[in-house]
C-alpha cells in the first residue's frame, strides 16, 4: 500500500478532491437513498474486496488493481463525508449569521 500511496499519489488526491466536491454539492440534491436490500448488497461486495485484498487472494496484475481502486474508493469516500461536512458547517454558520439577534 506505501507503493500505492507514492507512485499514485496524484490520482489518490484527485479522488480526494472529488470525493469533496461530490460531497459538497451532494447536499443539495434530495433524491432517494439506497433501499437497505441494496445498501446491504453494496455492503457485501466491498467486504468481499476488501476481505480479498487482504488474503492477497488475486496475484499480480488483477491484485494491484483490486489494491488500487479501493485505496481509490477510500480516498473518494474520506472526501465526500469532509465536502458533505463542511458543507453543514458553512451553511450552518451562514443562517446562524443571518439570524436576528433577540
Amino acid at each position: 500500500m506505501a507503493y500505492l500511496a507514492a507512485f499514485h499519489w496524484g490520482w489518490l488526491a484527485g479522488g480526494l478532491l472529488l470525493g469533496l466536491g461530490m460531497g459538497w454539492i451532494s447536499v443539495v440534491h434530495r433524491g432517494r437513498p439506497l433501499s437497505p436490500k441494496m445498501l446491504g448488497a453494496v455492503a457485501a461486495v466491498v467486504a468481499i474486496a476488501v476481505a480479498v485484498a487482504a488474503a492477497r487472494l488475486l496475484p499480480g496484475r488483477f491484485g494491484y488493481w483490486c489494491d488500487l481502486g479501493l485505496a481509490l474508493f477510500a480516498a473518494y469516500l474520506i472526501g465526500c463525508t469532509v465536502g458533505t461536512v463542511l458543507r453543514q458547517w458553512v451553511v450552518a454558520r451562514h443562517a446562524a449569521a443571518r439570524s436576528p439577534a433577540r
